[in-house]
């Protein structure tokens, strides 16, 4: 989604009937980020909007992104943000060969999280197609990429092979190397 360089565009201030609204939809999203989400989005701090491009709103706080949303589809946290708050997050592990491919933009596909060195979570932990989830790479500390499975996990065992992670947002791309200043 953002695999080049961009220009933030305009910059506006969000109501407080709407910031109580991203609240309560960021804790229906991610309920393990409702310990914290005081943290994050004081109840009297102010929430600004930047346009970006292809429609995309970055809602920041004191110039720190903090999620993204694509029109009307689901609120994604910033990497900067899961990696603050790395267990509040659905995670899934890639394997070391799909690392690169990652890091490039390509979608992140089914082989890399159902080969030995990736990892998908167990059939009780089910994640579903459309839901958000942070990948984690074989071998690193932090999270590399957050996106939106394409498939259930489920049906990933079973298949091995297709795009698995829409890419969203990754390390080193357009947003992560954003300057709000």
């Amino acid at each position: 989604m953002f695999k080049k360089e961009f220009n933030a565009g305009a910059k506006t201030k969000v109501k407080s009937s709407v910031q109580r609204g991203i609240r309560s939809k960021v804790v229906e999203t991610y309920p393990a980020l409702s310990s914290v989400l005081d943290d994050i989005i004081p109840k009297k701090s102010q929430l600004d909007i930047v346009k970006l491009p292809d429609r995309v709103s970055l809602y920041t706080l004191n110039g720190h992104p903090l999620f993204f949303q694509h029109m009307d589809d689901a609120l994604l946290p910033t990497l900067r943000l899961v990696h603050q708050y790395p267990s509040c997050f659905r995670r899934v592990r890639v394997d070391r060969g799909a690392i690169p491919h990652v890091l490039a933009g390509a979608s992140l596909m089914a082989p890399g999280l159902t080969s030995q060195g990736g990892r998908l979570p167990p059939a009780e932990e089910e994640l579903r197609e459309g839901d958000v989830v942070v990948v984690e790479a074989e071998g690193k500390r932090e999270a590399c990429l957050v996106g939106v499975l394409s498939m259930g996990t489920e049906e990933m065992k079973v298949k091995k092979k297709g795009a698995a992670v829409e890419n969203g947002h990754f390390v080193g791309d357009g947003l992560w190397k954003l300057r709000l200043d």
